[in-house]
């Protein structure tokens, strides 16, 4: 399995996970991996995350290890958008950055001084490569 989109592939692994009432999903780790998992943590999407080693045959691989979160039974991540791929990236200046489904999710963006949700990159005045949309 060639993986192309590892940032998809994470979301995708958090929302199916959810669907089946998982506790918790394992994705290998990256650090823009790390700093997606902290906004969604931040946003309440997710519950909590940990840095974990896993052998597997002679190497050691690392994983982020999410606890998901569910609201009164119902999972707290209901949709995910991929917006930029690696075949098409879409970039976004700061006052084109508009509320997602009427403010009741957040998008995802790459900006120049690290990854951020839409509200902060708003507040900062920065635009940059719009990666996803939750809610």
């Amino acid at each position: 399995m060639s993986l192309t989109d590892p940032i998809s592939d994470m979301m995708v692994r958090i929302k199916n996970a959810q669907a089946v009432r998982h506790e918790t999903v394992s994705i290998p780790f990256s650090k823009m991996k790390l700093a997606l998992a902290t906004i969604l943590k931040k946003a309440g999407y997710v519950g909590d995350f940990e840095r974990t080693k896993k052998k597997a045959k002679k190497a050691e691989h690392e994983f982020l290890l999410i606890t998901l979160k569910y609201d009164d039974g119902f999972s707290a991540l209901t949709g995910v958008k991929m917006i930029s791929r690696p075949s098409r990236r879409m970039y976004i200046k700061a006052n084109e950055i508009k509320p997602v489904r009427s403010g009741h999710g957040l998008s995802i963006i790459s900006t120049p001084k690290g990854i951020m949700d839409s509200h902060e990159a708003r507040k900062q005045h920065l635009g940059g490569e719009i990666i996803c949309e939750v809610w």
